[in-house]
């Protein structure tokens, strides 16, 4: 397919365009996060009404499949009724309290419960709003416990908006750190040390000239948040093997991946235990909540019982903490199974279409991306790529199927969708590269 210009049919959302135009005289960009400004696709954001099942409805009326589910958090769907009811209830009680609840007691211990069994490492954990601050509040408590300074992370997975993780790679094997955003000090991320994903040989050099003041290794064990990047096992039983020989920890950011392949995320799939993990999206059941947990001996030195400080005065909401105890409580095997049969229906479904475009799936997360092999590093993303995704979003849209707004985002699959959705996306795919 030719990397052509096309046109984008904005005729049907007229009122889209009024409030994103309101918008854009008091809100940078007219957003409150990037992505949904549709600069990766062209057009006008599509401002949503309401939500239901699978289905999203519009402003202007228009009804969708919601293949992004809030980006990952509504395995369920929207407006379960078991998630509203919990909702209700406490709104009938409180919207918050500023004092410790009921709920987020209850939350913690079955998140434990469900983790615990599965990635033996998960003995404690603390609710935060975001999984920016429950990935900068793990970073502040490794550092506090290995008394080092430097991290590792690799490019392409992306921890929140944390100054000292907004850093690219540079040349070279293990590259230190350089701001990825004007207003983070080179300072802040000199300590950051940057490298290639699925790089035995970056690693090792890494840990050879820093490995005395690494205070961890953090890594999405299922990069998502530029393409899906799915690791070979071995690389990331690496990172565990390396990190115990230094005496540093390793940190799974699982806020995308916790309890949505599976009760026990990655650190369960691949059998590898991390130290620290980060969650959120699915614990709160699609409220701002986020958690870092890991082992006692770590969190003991979490304030107030340690030296290491973190605090948040919405953390523990009863209202977020209702609808995350609601969610984990519907998670059941039934659910994972619903999902794995829905994901396997869909790469099936999209193999047998011998379009040009492959697909990249684990469980009920999935990615379409151009190249005969899928990308493990994010230097491997077919940039040129992108331009016929944008064409290909707005293609979706126009037959009432919502996808990310950016080619270098994951779909995710919910419980209500059923073989006609899938069928649906399935049709719509081999129209456009039929037509293109």
């Amino acid at each position: 397919m030719q990397n052509q210009e096309f046109e984008i049919d904005e005729s049907l959302r007229p009122e889209s365009r009024r409030l994103f135009e309101r918008a854009l005289r008091v809100i940078p960009g007219g957003v409150n996060s990037p992505v949904r400004a549709f600069r990766s696709v062209g057009g006008t954001p599509v401002y949503m009404h309401s939500g239901a099942g699978c289905r999203l409805r519009d402003v202007d009326g228009n009804e969708y499949i919601d293949f992004c589910n809030s980006w990952g958090p509504l395995l369920v769907g929207h407006r379960h009724p078991g998630i509203l009811h919990a909702l209700q209830d406490q709104l009938d009680r409180a919207l918050s309290f500023g004092t410790p609840c009921e709920e987020e007691a209850l939350l913690a211990e079955l998140a434990v419960s469900r983790l615990h069994p599965r990635v033996p490492g998960v003995e404690r954990i603390r609710f935060t709003s975001s999984g920016t601050e429950a990935v900068m509040s793990a970073l502040r408590l490794a550092r506090g416990f290995t008394g080092r300074n430097k991290i590792v992370k690799f490019a392409g997975c992306y921890h929140g908006h944390v100054d000292s993780m907004l850093v690219k790679a540079g040349s070279g094997l293990a590259t230190l750190g350089t701001p990825d955003s004007a207003g983070v000090p080179a300072a802040f991320s000199g300590e950051t040390i940057v490298l290639p994903l699925d790089d035995e040989e970056a690693l090792d050099s890494a840990f050879l000239s820093h490995g005395d003041d690494i205070a961890a290794i953090i890594i999405e064990p299922v990069p998502a948040n530029n393409g899906l990047l799915l690791q070979r096992p071995e690389f990331l039983q690496r990172l565990r093997t390396l990190s115990e020989r230094a005496g540093a920890l390793l940190i799974f950011d699982e806020v995308i991946s916790g309890f949505r392949i599976g009760f026990g995320g990655a650190a369960e799939r691949y059998g590898i235990t991390p130290d620290l993990a980060t969650y959120g999206k699915i614990i709160g059941g699609g409220m701002p909540v986020g958690a870092f947990a890991g082992r006692a001996d770590i969190f003991q030195l979490l304030a107030p019982d340690g030296p290491v400080y973190q605090a948040g005065t919405l953390s523990g909401n009863p209202v977020a903490m209702s609808a995350g105890l609601a969610q984990l409580r519907l998670l059941t095997p039934d659910v994972y199974d619903r999902l794995e049969s829905l994901g396997a229906q869909l790469q099936e479904g999209f193999e047998s279409l011998a379009l040009p475009w492959h697909m990249s799936r684990i469980d009920s997360i999935f990615w379409l991306y151009r190249g005969n092999e899928a990308p493990r590093r994010a230097d491997q993303i077919d940039r040129d790529a992108m331009k016929v995704y944008a064409h290909l979003f707005h293609f979706m849209l126009a037959r009432g199927i919502y996808l990310a707004p950016s080619g270098y985002e994951v779909g995710f699959l919910s419980t209500p969708m059923a073989e006609a959705e899938i069928d649906r996306l399935l049709d719509s795919l081999r129209e456009f590269f039929q037509r293109n």
